[in-house]
């Protein structure tokens, strides 16, 4: 289903081939999760979470164009009621969502490149008691950005799979047990 986009933003749509390998990836963990999409844009990843099985979806964008666009996406797929749509910064998003005890079993960024927001989100995330060492963490970056912040972090990658002008990192809290 084809799904509107937020021209004139400071987003980057996912395009389709990288979503379909994203997706295929995660397949195994996406039925019943509970996705977090954050820096949502037009809430592509999220939608396709809801439609490949996920529980609930909560999409956290600021723009408010884009969060119009995210509205009317979930119209659009009749995904609605599975779907919550926060208009906030992250950062104040994943307060919120600690303090109301939520947890997520699939959290997706994909930040504006090159402000360093990967960090301070992680940093947000790793300290909110909204993930846990089960919570896979997918995060949406340029190609030559290394995470090497992540060092100073509980926070392991555990695959990367790099595109021709970007990369998925699949990082979970301490690892996975063994």
């Amino acid at each position: 289903m084809t799904l509107k986009s937020t021209p004139g933003l400071d987003t980057r749509p996912t395009i389709d081939r990288i979503k379909e390998t994203l997706f295929n990836i995660i397949t195994p963990e996406i039925q019943g999760a509970a996705f977090l999409d954050l820096f949502s844009g037009s809430g592509s990843i999220g939608i396709e979470a809801l439609s490949r099985g996920a529980r609930v979806s909560f999409f956290v964008e600021n723009n408010a164009k884009a969060v119009r666009c995210i509205r009317e996406n979930l119209a659009h797929t009749k995904l609605e009621a599975d779907a919550v749509v926060m208009q906030k910064s992250v950062l104040s998003a994943i307060n919120e969502l600690s303090l109301k005890k939520c947890r997520f079993d699939i959290v997706y960024m994909d930040p504006p490149y090159h402000k360093g927001l990967e960090e301070e989100t992680l940093r947000a995330l790793e300290t909110s008691g909204i993930i846990d060492k089960e919570t896979l963490i997918i995060i949406e970056a340029d190609k030559y950005n290394t995470l090497d912040f992540l060092k100073d972090t509980s926070f392991v990658i555990e695959r990367e799979k790099v595109y021709k002008t970007n990369r998925h990192y699949f990082i979970r809290l301490g690892g996975t047990e063994e």
